[in-house]
């Protein structure tokens, strides 16, 4: 069984095959190997991996976030947040972090995130002297702050896995997001005073108060879904789905954007990166239905209670590993395969898996720009047309800051649980 649960996974995972295609081998090669549970129990299995309310609310959230990608919301922040900044040291790469968390509130798509900034913002980075390599590693690292900024992607598929509350691990994950954004920010001034970067031009109220008023219907769409969620009004599927209505009725009727047919276009890619979701679950459904009847889950909890670790050592541990797989794995695909395998231990040392929910996504938020195969690597590579190489050394130093915040919030719960104690 390790061979077809471990090493031939891990082969296929080596040469390049999609995730969900490694996991259903792995799984199909144990069922016909090992196990005397009939095969129609296959289909059954992953289409109840499937069967959580949950999980209606990520087509919402990705359809809302292509929606207002789709009416040039993403532009409209850029400059709010360049208007804001005004003479700050640095500014174009602080508002390079400051966009990218604005859009992350929005769409959750780290590399729709990476794309969008990176078009906008890289010609004028290079302009000020920034240089290609701080440059692209400045877009790649600023778009992983999208993975830990609600509404998360990343937080229903670990809420729908450990069954805790989503509305409280989005909650959890506004003060540890801006936590790494504050980080990164301050890091930019730092080198950006150091390289004598000049300021990109000064604030000006007049113009701030401008630019706010055309970015106010944009701004406002994080802060309504949230607000609805955290006073409870709505559930995040409801909420998401009042995303979808509001973006389309911002991008066709008050920023007059957006026609009928790229809506529908929007949905198509929709539908298609929902698709992509929810075949990794399924397929992750069935992957960990057959570790757990295996007794893996057991057994590492009998492990871990035997080397008698304490809680600070425990989650030391897990950051360590959580990061070497984030370098491997996307964060979709390491969250429901590991999180039916983690919660056992997490529960056995008295982690609180609202807290471990926020640290095991800010760990894979660093592995989406970490080598060898951090995504937003390779759609920095794509849009900003820099290679690789350089894009590997210019995210060296942020993947640092990110560690130190990790560290933070890591040993600093009540970061990330002080305000879901009033849901």
């Amino acid at each position: 069984m390790i061979w077809t649960l471990g090493a031939i996974p891990i082969s296929l995972l080596v040469i390049g095959t999609p995730i969900f295609v490694l996991l259903l081998t792995g799984a199909i090669l144990t069922f016909l190997s090992f196990l005397t549970v009939s095969p129609v129990a296959i289909h059954q299995i992953m289409f109840g991996g499937l069967e959580n309310y949950a999980l209606l609310a990520i087509p919402f959230f990705i359809f809302a976030g292509e929606l207002m990608g789709a009416a040039g919301i993403a532009d409209r922040l850029i400059v709010w947040v360049l208007a804001l900044i005004g003479r700050v040291p640095g500014s174009l790469g602080v508002a390079t972090v400051g966009a990218s968390t604005l859009i992350g509130a929005i769409s959750g798509a780290s590399v729709a995130t990476v794309a969008a900034v990176g078009k906008s913002l890289y010609p004028g980075l290079i302009r000020d002297g920034y240089g290609p390599r701080f440059a692209s590693g400045l877009v790649s690292s600023s778009g992983a702050i999208d993975i830990l900024i609600p509404p998360s992607i990343a937080m229903i598929l670990y809420g729908a896995a450990a069954e805790q509350s989503i509305p409280k691990l989005f909650v959890a994950g506004v003060l540890p997001g801006l936590l790494i954004a504050l980080m990164m920010a301050a890091f930019v001034v730092v080198r950006a005073v150091q390289m004598d970067i000049p300021r990109s031009g000064k604030f000006d109220l007049r113009q701030f108060l401008c630019t706010s008023w055309g970015a106010l219907p944009a701004l406002f769409m994080p802060a309504f879904v949230l607000g609805v969620i955290y006073f409870g009004y709505a559930s995040p599927t409801e909420a998401g789905g009042f995303a979808c209505l509001y973006a389309m009725i911002v991008g066709r009727y008050v920023y007059r954007s957006m026609s009928w047919g790229e809506v529908l276009e929007a949905a198509a890619r929709a539908a298609m990166l929902t698709a992509q979701i929810l075949v990794i679950v399924a397929t992750a459904a069935l992957f960990s239905w057959i570790l757990t009847i295996s007794g893996v889950p057991r057994a590492m909890t009998e492990w871990l209670q035997s080397m008698q670790l304490a809680p600070w050592m425990f989650l030391m541990t897990i950051n360590i590993i959580l990061l070497i797989i984030g370098c491997f794995l996307d964060p979709t695909s390491a969250i429901l395969v590991l999180t039916p395998l983690l919660m056992p231990l997490v529960k056995s040392v008295g982690v609180d898996p609202i807290h471990f929910g926020i640290v095991m996504t800010a760990n894979l938020a660093i592995g989406m720009f970490t080598p060898p195969f951090g995504l937003n690597i390779f759609v920095a590579r794509s849009v900003l047309g820099v290679p690789l190489e350089t894009i590997y050394r210019g995210v060296l130093p942020f993947a640092v800051v990110q560690i130190v915040a990790l560290l933070i919030i890591t040993y600093w719960p009540d970061l990330s649980l002080v305000l879901t104690r009033s849901i």
